[in-house]
């Protein structure tokens, strides 16, 4: 296995542990940034989140540059990206901070378009993540790190940024998820 991957697969790992800061109890320490009191787990939470979030970049690069580009990865590194930011939205909805609806829309359609995949993937082929794709797991990670941080900084001028960008994420979401449907329609019609 190579280093990418090896990457990929410590981004999945990192997955339970971003979602136990989110829904420890225990704050064991504040910082208080005017209006916006973020607890221990707030910070290692968003810290650890941002860190696996960001392995996308490094191990995509590292499989770019030196020429590790591999089935396994095509399929596991949006797969990785995919189950933490599910995991951590549904801890969200465990501690009320995101809507449930908000969720069921993002993760049914990784669910659907991870279907797809394995659809694909029976067939020998392999779909990688598309350009509006990328664009929506950006937006999911800025929003998932905006609700983390309470808001912070805009919550000093009364701007819901983090439902925003949820909001501009889930549609984001669902736009992407057609356009891949859309681009792949061969894959199902070939299954029939």
């Amino acid at each position: 296995m190579n280093l990418a991957n090896r990457i990929t697969i410590a981004r999945i790992i990192s997955m339970p542990v971003v979602v136990f800061f989110v829904l420890e109890p225990y704050t064991w320490f504040n910082v208080v940034l005017g209006s916006v009191t973020l607890t221990g787990r707030d910070i290692l939470a968003v810290v650890l989140f941002l860190i696996a979030t960001g392995s996308d970049g490094i191990d995509g690069y590292i499989a770019r540059s030196r020429n590790m580009i591999t089935d396994f990865g095509k399929f596991l590194d949006p797969l990785a990206d995919k189950l933490l930011i599910s995991a951590v939205l549904i801890a969200l909805v465990q501690v009320h901070e995101v809507p449930a609806w908000v969720t069921i829309v993002i993760v049914t359609r990784e669910f659907a378009v991870t279907g797809l995949r394995l659809v694909a993937a029976d067939s020998g082929e392999v779909i990688a993540a598309g350009t509006l794709g990328k664009w929506k797991t950006r937006l999911q990670v800025v929003a998932v790190a905006a609700i983390l941080l309470h808001d912070f900084p805009f919550a000093y001028i009364g701007i819901p940024f983090s439902m925003i960008m949820l909001y501009v994420a889930a549609a984001m979401t669902i736009i992407s998820g057609v356009d891949y449907f859309i681009k792949n329609w061969h894959v199902i019609n070939t299954t029939r």
